[in-house]
């Protein structure tokens, strides 16, 4: 392709959490990946017409910002988003989107082979932030981020962002991280407001600061590190509190998978992205053994250690 590619994005820790300032691991995943195109076929005109809609969105929110006449223009004649990136599924659609829109037409572009500092990646973070609004509402700017500079980057708070090297995979380890497809996409917004209903409860807001962020920046610390007996030991607390509190978020096909995961200690599931639908994290030390109980589902190897 021509145009520069972007790829897709997994948020391996801190869903949810980061809204909250709890820290967040996220890491490109170049299996999926989009660019902008020129080229005629059904896909093309779905695209083009959600472009359309973002011409006029950009027009209208970003005009000292972006070549937004370029951009109107390139969409009048017909270029869309072509990619492969599942659209609901938490790995970062819309994110490779904003990111190729911000490459292309950003009239002052934050170059990331740049030396970059932590109050530029927290620049382009606040504005990418903006720019995908337009699909979820709200947005914490971390998918378009991550999708834009393509390496793994750790979430020490809203405002504290950096790029971090994590432990190098081995092709033939029996442990891995993995994605299960739940079969049907999620939808980002409903999700958010069912979680921020939830935060009006003191007993939730409570548990979630007390037991889901220590386990969440615990899994972080022991992930980077490479340390996988405590790593495991704090996924199996974070996957069953996710499995208590944020169950109306898990994909229904996968609540009894989520559990069986827990009461037998092959494998430990988490939310990708904001949940509903689309896919889930999985954990394990023994990913053969944890296939044998996920062997009606399609799962993905991401890494492996």
């Amino acid at each position: 392709m021509k145009n520069p590619l972007f790829y897709a994005k997994i948020l391996l820790f801190g869903e949810y959490g980061i809204i909250e300032n709890s820290k967040g691991l996220t890491i490109p995943y170049n299996f999926y990946q989009g660019a902008l195109k020129f080229e005629p076929s059904e896909i093309a005109e779905q695209s083009n017409a959600h472009l359309k809609n973002y011409a006029k969105f950009l027009e209208e929110n970003f005009a000292d910002t972006f070549d937004t006449k370029s951009f109107s223009k390139d969409v009048a004649n017909g270029m869309y988003f072509d990619s492969n990136i599942p659209q609901g599924y938490g790995v970062g659609s819309s994110g490779a989107l904003v990111a190729a829109i911000y490459d292309k037409y950003a009239l002052s572009k934050i170059d990331i082979n740049q030396h970059l500092n932590k109050e530029k990646i927290s620049e382009l973070k606040a504005l990418f932030g903006k720019l995908e609004s337009h699909f979820h509402g709200k947005s914490s700017g971390i998918d378009p981020l991550i999708c834009y500079m393509n390496i793994p980057l750790l979430i020490q708070s809203k405002d504290d962002i950096s790029t971090i090297g994590l432990p190098s995979a081995n092709a033939n380890g029996k442990g891995a991280v993995f994605l299960i497809n739940s079969g049907t996409p999620g939808e980002t917004a409903p999700m958010i407001h069912i979680f921020f209903e939830k935060m009006k409860k003191e007993g939730f807001r409570k548990t979630l600061k007390e037991e889901f962020i220590k386990y969440n920046n615990a899994c972080i610390e022991y992930f980077v590190k490479g340390e996988y007996n405590p790593l495991f030991a704090n996924l199996q607390k974070l996957s069953a509190w996710g499995y208590e509190h944020f169950r109306p978020m898990i994909p229904q096909k996968l609540v009894d998978a989520w559990k069986t995961g827990i009461d037998t200690d092959t494998y430990y599931l988490k939310l990708c992205g904001s949940g509903g639908g689309g896919y889930v994290l999985g954990f394990t030390q023994d990913y053969d053994k944890a296939k044998s109980y996920l062997k009606d589902f399609q799962t993905e190897v991401i890494y492996k250690f």
